[in-house]
This record gives structure tokens, sequence and C-alpha cells, in this order.
């Protein structure tokens, strides 16, 4: 089972598959969908925002992919996404409570 860390300059711990980027990490998970148990974001991306903006994005490209037109997208993802541990480790506080609603939204889990 894949955990996912999403930072751009804490190194990820033990465990963990490190994504520095929004578009990286969104390749890992389209391509790992099956196997993730965790994604523990972080909000802000640094140096590393011009590859796909703030990590926030991740979330709301799976919000996205959940409310899918095609009807075999939509049930895939949602399924997996009720399924996934969110975990937000930021210091930025505003973008915790984005990142957070964005998660209260959909029904999935957060783990704090």
């Amino acid at each position: 089972m894949m955990k996912i860390w999403i930072d751009d300059v804490r190194t990820a711990p033990a465990g963990y598959v490190w994504c520095k980027s929004t578009l990286n990490a969104l390749h890992t998970i389209y391509h790992n969908a099956d196997d993730i148990v965790e994604i523990n974001l972080d909000h802000d991306a640094g140096e590393y925002a011009f590859e796909g903006g703030d990590f926030i994005n991740v979330l709301k490209e799976l919000e996205r992919l959940c409310h899918s037109p095609n009807a075999l997208k939509r049930a895939y993802w949602l399924e997996h996404c009720i399924n996934y541990r969110f975990v937000l480790h930021s210091a930025n506080s505003v973008g915790i409570q984005n990142m957070r609603a964005i998660i209260e939204k959909n029904g999935w889990k957060e783990v704090r």
C-alpha cells in the first residue's frame, strides 16, 4: 500500500513516495490509484509552483475527477477518494482551511 508525501522542501518520511510538484503528484496518483492509502499534503509548492501550481490543486483535480460526466470514471475516482486518508501538514493556516474545505465538502477522510 502506497503513501504519498507531497511537499517541495520537507523530505518524505520513511515509507512514503515523495512528490515535489503538483504534476508529479498527479502523475503518481493516476498511475497508482489502486495502491494508495494515504495522501499527505503541504499547501505551498514554492519553487515547484510552475509545475501545476500549489498543492491544493491536487485536491481540486481529484474533486474534478469525482464529478466527471463519464459515469465509469466518476465511479472509479469516487470509490478511491473516499478510501484515501488525507493528511495536511502545511504551516499555511489559510491554505489548510481551503484544503480542508475541499476534503469535507466531498466527504473524504482527513486524518489529523
